[in-house]
């Protein structure tokens, strides 16, 4: 399975992409393959105040519906506006498609989150 070394990712399957103070969020390729064929994302909203683990936009592929709960907490400062017209990007490149970005208000929370390494054997264990 593809997982990129520069970036950190969560135990619900969603990468992270460190840029100054901003963090770049997407689902990763494992993600996007038990979901399947995605139809839609339900993206968020700019200027939204999310704190981690707060369910942030769900997913909708033609097996299910899948939240997605932010890994950071923070104000969104960006949203990939093409997954409304193509939400199949995400199947395509799951790691070259952000579906939204945060401007970071806790530093401190990017240590909870795994490497790529990490997140390997946390599959080989689910």
């Amino acid at each position: 399975m593809n997982l990129p070394e520069n970036l950190k990712y969560s135990k619900d399957h969603e990468w992270v992409k460190v840029e100054n103070n901003i963090a770049y969020i997407g689902i990763t390729d494992y993600a996007q393959n038990s979901l399947g064929d995605i139809v839609y994302v339900e993206l968020p909203e700019e200027e939204d105040e999310i704190s981690k683990g707060d369910e942030v936009l769900n997913i909708e592929s033609v097996k299910a519906a899948a939240p997605i709960y932010t890994p950071l907490s923070g104000k969104i400062v960006k949203v990939n506006e093409d997954l409304d017209d193509e939400p199949e990007l995400l199947n395509k490149d799951a790691f070259g498609n952000f579906i939204f970005a945060l401007e970071i208000s806790d530093a401190g929370e990017l240590e909870e989150l795994l490497s790529a390494s990490d997140y390997d054997k946390f599959l080989e264990e689910e």
